[in-house]
């Protein structure tokens, strides 16, 4: 190596045909060598650096090929005419062969790549070159510049660089010490202020360990409360400079409003506990099973309720207030059989000015003066949709901070405790309490004035794509967890709200873009937790997420992903889309008006789409069959008749192209119909369901539906506002629609059904929205609201007064989940699920045998099935005792059973008692 010239290394490869000493592979051979064309490509990073000695680049072999590391300190690398200037460079020799296995299982999508290596003798000059603009070359035996471009390094920082230790701060009783990894800095400074408003008090230089890259300070007691920020000077492929860059830490726990500056606090400090707080106990969880979930978002919990203090409104104090009509539903639901909620993201984000006096909110009186189909809600709404306090809030801007806008004070520490006293709240009423997370993705990236990880160590933490730019398949910057770093971030992250806010579990965003290594530390970093050492038993921490499989990731591109498929057997939940869409009708992105099970398919159709009444049967059948596996826990391996007669395994029926049946356990699939995503269910029923279909019909699809997720093996899974017929005025995506659209009214009033034609994306199809919107029939009153409300507590009830409805294990439900009326002559639109109970192992001391049927035909059922043999059976208690006894239409007697129209009966039979 030299510097200032080109110490070219000749290599010594092997001969090849004589056209590649014309044409230098297809990926050169094909690409502008123009000046212009070449400047181009030293500024995209198409080689990989993927450990100490190694360079994986699509650059051709040949004879005579001359292949050059450069790097530059200060960013001063030029293009001449005879290739790079500037800096230093070491000579890269070419290896023949395949990419080595270990690297290739880090990173897969490197596969075909060739392979450059690095001498010994050059490998201390590693750690400087990593400080600096970077670019391999090559040329010809004449010196001739063919390529050139820039590098990515992500492998050979975590080759070098992996940290175990701690980052963020820590405190050695009451001094603070500030830990930053920055591989990459060439300097990094720390600077406190008493207030962010104020210049900085004082500015310290922290130092480097050279083996780890941290950068470290330790600090004095009278730094508690101080802000600060660290200024990395570090190279920034994204502008191809030097830069200083003022940036928050990354592993922040507490910041200033609107997040512009961390603040050092010790979360161990009493002044950030409500009384109590370590004493807390949470509510009991003897199986994973047995978990409810309630999906909410802390906004919409009490933005509306005008029995909570109005400064409390919209934050996490609402949870504080027992007496709010908020707090008395929840503590119904968790009466009933409620167990978690899940909140949507309450760590810190990018989208909402947490200063409420600068925000601006559209006039609720005004907008409920507008016609129920009228667009002038919509354009008052998405005048200010960047100016209010609301935003579902998939947009990270620190991981393990509280949001500050659900805070009654977003300056400072108060967000902490008033967070803790939500969870202390929730546990008092019987709730454990989910976080949805998302580390899947930033807000921002490169030099962006809310970008933080990329500020701190440019193009490590975000996945890149083949030319260096960021992937962007989730929405914004996609990070890469694969990258141990990052994965040290999810894992420090994830402990910290277990322990520090006893969050009961988690549900992953996007999940499907980290890898099952990931989830798999994760899972077993939380469950190795213990109350005598760390505060909480870990393991009761659920786990769950979105394990859909697209983008960069797809089909395990970047390392083994954590889909659906991929996690059976690892006790890591999913969400189950098949069992969503046979109830439903259609998919996330299929058309409006397609019908499922509960929405009238063939029993009930609606004549749009024109297909034959046999074509619907046939889809029908083919729906109640996914449903059937859905209800008996989406096993791959549980079998049952399918509508042609045949006993087929779950895996073995088809979801488009995918298995209907997935999982090992039945805790590995979240049951659900409705969520946050795509349109209510009750506005899904609007759009499907054949006009003839009545307002109280309509409210009964809702029930039947309701009733498939509550009563199915697995994990229940309900969005806030599902048990009162919520609307979102057919909004299909109110990430961003205000309260306005996603308003929740906990006093029955309203289920916010025609509040206006919904915004943006759903214009395509606002005439059908309108006549619908318009139409006074369809619109739901506080009888169907609290009709509702009081068959969902029914179905709590039920779940659980039998671990039948909860069984735990593949075996179990093998052994006792059975289903008649099957096959090609059954009854289209009557699922009957059968439980039984009289063989060794029992599960229940009170029922023997449970019989459930679910009718969504608009007509009564009765069906007699010899396998329930002479047992006598009876409405089940809580359904007894209900108001939903449908004038006698829920019998069991000699004849059959009998059910009503669009209802579920439960039919149970005592021990002991026998026809």
């Amino acid at each position: 190596m030299m510097e200032g010239g080109f110490p070219l290394l000749a290599l010594k490869c092997r001969s090849f045909q004589p056209h590649f000493s014309v044409n230098v592979g297809d990926d050169v051979g094909q690409t502008d060598m123009s000046d212009g064309g070449l400047r181009a490509r030293l500024h995209s990073m198409r080689a990989h650096w993927v450990t100490r000695d190694t360079i994986l680049w699509q650059a051709p072999p040949f004879h005579g090929a001359v292949y050059t590391l450069h790097y530059d300190r200060s960013a001063a690398l030029t293009l001449g005419p005879d290739g790079p200037r500037g800096g230093n460079m070491i000579g890269l020799r070419y290896v023949d062969g395949a990419v080595d296995p270990v690297v290739l299982a880090k990173f897969p999508h490197l596969r075909g790549l060739a392979t450059f290596k690095l001498d010994a003798a050059d490998l201390g000059q590693v750690g400087d070159a990593l400080k600096s603009q970077l670019a391999v070359s090559l040329r010809d035996h004449d010196g001739r510049l063919l390529d050139i471009t820039g590098i990515q390094i992500p492998g050979v920082l975590d080759d070098l660089y992996t940290y175990h230790g701690d980052l963020g701060i820590v405190y050695d009783g009451t001094v603070p010490i500030l830990h930053l990894w920055a591989p990459t800095a060439q300097s990094v400074m720390l600077h406190l202020y008493d207030a962010p408003q104020n210049r900085s008090v004082s500015s310290v230089a922290m130092l480097a360990d050279p083996a780890t890259r941290v950068w470290s300070i330790r600090g004095a007691s009278e730094w508690t409360g101080k802000y600060y920020r660290y200024e990395v000077e570090v190279y920034a492929p994204t502008t191809g400079k030097i830069e200083r860059n003022f940036v928050t830490d990354p592993y922040s726990i507490s910041l200033s409003t609107n997040s512009t500056h961390s603040q050092i606090v010790d979360l161990r400090d009493p002044a950030l506990m409500p009384p109590g707080w370590n004493e807390l106990q949470k509510p009991p969880l003897a199986a994973f099973e047995d978990i409810v979930l309630y999906e909410l978002h802390v906004r919409d919990f009490s933005i509306n309720d005008s029995s909570v203090t109005p400064l409390h409104r919209g934050t996490y104090r609402a949870f504080a207030e027992p007496e709010a009509v908020g707090m008395r539903h929840l503590r119904g639901l968790a009466e009933a059989g409620l167990t978690h909620l899940h909140l949507l993201p309450v760590f810190d984000i990018a989208s909402v000015d947490e200063d409420r006096d600068a925000r601006m909110e559209p006039d609720p009186v005004e907008l409920a003066s507008y016609p129920p189909a009228s667009d002038r809600q919509q354009a008052a709404v998405m005048a200010l949709r960047d100016r209010d306090g609301f935003n579902w809030g998939y947009d990270p801007y620190h991981y393990t901070v509280p949001e500050g806008s659900y805070a009654t004070n977003p300056a400072g520490s108060a967000r902490i405790r008033e967070f803790r006293e939500m969870v202390q709240a929730l546990s008092g009423i019987g709730l454990r309490v989910i976080m949805d997370v998302v580390y899947n993705h930033t807000h921002s990236g490169g030099q962006s004035e809310k970008s933080v990880l990329d500020k701190v160590v440019p193009g490590y933490y975000h996945r890149l794509n083949a030319e260096g730019g960021v992937e962007k398949s989730t929405c914004c910057e996609n990070t890469a967890s694969e990258h141990a770093m990052m994965e040290k971030l999810m894992v420090d992250s994830l402990r910290t709200w277990a322990t520090a806010y006893k969050v009961d579990g988690f549900r992953f965003d996007l999940m499907g873009h980290h890898m099952v290594a990931n989830m798999l530390k994760i899972r077993d970093t939380l469950g190795s937790l213990t109350p005598a050492q760390d505060g909480v038993d870990g393991s009761k921490i659920y786990l769950y997420g979105e394990g859909w499989d697209f983008g960069e990731v797809a089909y395990s591109a970047r390392g083994l992903n954590a889909t659906q498929a991929n996690l059976a057997g690892t006790g890591i939940g999913t969400f189950n889309d098949r069992l969503r869409d046979a109830v439903r009708g259609g998919g996330a992105f299929s058309g409006l008006q397609d019908q499922g099970f509960i929405t009238g398919l063939f029993t009930a159709p609606n004549h749009i789409g024109h297909t034959s009444l046999e074509h619907q049967r046939h889809t029908l059948l083919h729906q109640m069959d996914q449903i059937r596996v859905g209800l008996a826990g989406s096993l791959r391996d549980y079998q049952l008749i399918n509508l042609w007669g045949n006993w087929v395994r779950g895996e073995e029926l088809r979801y488009n192209d995918k298995p209907t049946g997935y999982v090992s356990d039945p805790h590995e699939v979240i049951n659900y119909i409705e969520a946050h995503d795509n349109e209510t269910l009750w506005d899904a029923i609007q759009l499907k369901a054949a006009p003839y279909i009545g307002l109280a019909q309509r409210a009964r699809m809702q029930m039947v539906g309701n009733s498939l997720v509550c009563l199915a093996q697995g994990v229940p899974f309900f969005h806030a506002g599902q048990e009162l017929l919520r609307s979102k005025s057919l909004d299909r995506n109110s990430y961003n629609s205000g309260d306005w659209f996603n308003k929740l009214d906990f006093s029955y009033e309203t289920n916010n059904w025609g509040v206006g034609l919904p915004p943006g994306e759903n214009r395509h199809h606002w005439p059908l929205m309108a006549h619908l919107l318009a139409n006074p029939a369809l619109k739901a009153g506080r009888a169907e609201i609290e009709g509702a409300l009081a068959h969902f507590k029914m179905l709590l009830r039920i779940r659980k007064s039998s671990k039948l409805f909860r069984l735990e294990t593949a075996a179990e439900i093998r052994a006792k989940v059975r289903f008649a009326n099957v096959g090609p002559g059954q009854i289209p639109g009557l699922i009957v699920m059968y439980l039984d109970d009289t063989t060794q192992p029992t599960l229940d001391e009170v029922y023997a045998q449970i019989v459930v049927l679910f009718n969504a035909a608009p007509h009564e059922q009765t069906f007699r099935d010899a396998a329930f043999g002479d047992r006598a059976f009876e409405l089940h208690p809580a359904q007894a005792d209900s108001a939903f006894m449908d004038d006698g239409l829920f019998l069991a007697d000699q004849a059959g059973f009998r059910v009503a129209p669009f209802s579920t009966a439960v039919f149970v039979s005592r021990r002991g008692r026998n026809g």
